[in-house]
């Protein structure tokens, strides 16, 4: 019985002792409020409070990555979407983080899914498929000055996903399809246009010599006498046809 104050002393030592200590990793700060004011950041390392009197809150300054969830979003072209992104950010001022918002990470992913619609929003549906690098930079760069006053830094925003319905899946495959059409009519019109020119050059060349077309004339029998056919054609050279035309006009005919 005379042990059991000292035992009582003992174990209330104990106690205070354990909620004195408080050992922070080096990734780590330990905001401190004693008697419910704040009187520091403090970390990494051993941080000894004052029993019931300090209070600590540990913050993560890893960086955190948060998958935004999927977004509903009607672009400027009223093409109805669904886009999810994720969000990289950091801690990089623990009192702000604390005392200016009641829950960082909740806070900054609402704030994270409003930009995404209301930026995204502003925009067509060919610049968020093609032009994603500039929309992540300009979410990313909202996000930045508004998250500031709160001590969180936006690292970097990533749009991941654009799911689109059946039918504009559809359409789109028809537009890429109309537009490979209207690119193989273009270069068959321009090699048309290139044939034409080569042929005309080569006629101005063949009439400044007559006896290249004889030639001409001779490597198309020997083309005819090559193929295995049971037509044969016979090419009529064109003098002859010159000198039909100088022949006077028989009388009646």
């Amino acid at each position: 019985m005379i042990l059991v104050p000292y035992l009582v002393v003992l174990l209330i030592l104990i106690i205070c002792l354990l909620a004195a200590i408080r050992v922070l990793r080096e990734y780590e700060r330990g905001v401190v409020f004693t008697l419910g004011r704040f009187t520091g950041v403090k970390g990494p390392g051993l941080i000894l409070l004052i029993p019931f009197a300090q209070q600590m809150v540990r913050v993560d300054l890893r960086v955190i990555v948060h998958n935004v969830p999927p977004q509903d979003v009607i672009s400027r072209d009223n093409v109805p979407v669904k886009v999810n992104a994720v969000l990289y950010f950091r801690v990089i001022d623990p009192e702000r983080a604390i005392i200016r918002v009641e829950d960082f990470m909740a806070a900054t992913s609402q704030l994270a899914q409003t930009t995404l619609r209301s930026v995204l929003g502003k925009h067509e549906l060919d610049e968020m498929l093609v032009e994603r690098d500039r929309l992540n930079a300009d979410i990313q760069s909202i996000l930045d000055k508004q998250t500031d006053t709160w001590g969180i830094k936006v690292a970097n925003v990533e749009i991941k996903d654009i799911d689109l319905n059946d039918n504009m899946v559809r359409a789109i495959a028809k537009q890429a399809e109309a537009e490979r059409l209207r690119r193989a009519k273009v270069i068959n019109a321009e090699g048309e246009h290139q044939a034409a020119e080569k042929l005309v050059e080569a006629g101005r060349i063949l009439a400044l010599e007559p006896q290249a077309m004889q030639l001409r004339y001779f490597a198309a029998l020997h083309d005819v006498a090559s193929e295995r056919t049971s037509t044969i054609v016979f090419p009529l050279p064109t003098e002859l046809l010159d000198l039909f035309r100088r022949l006077p006009p028989v009388p009646g005919a």
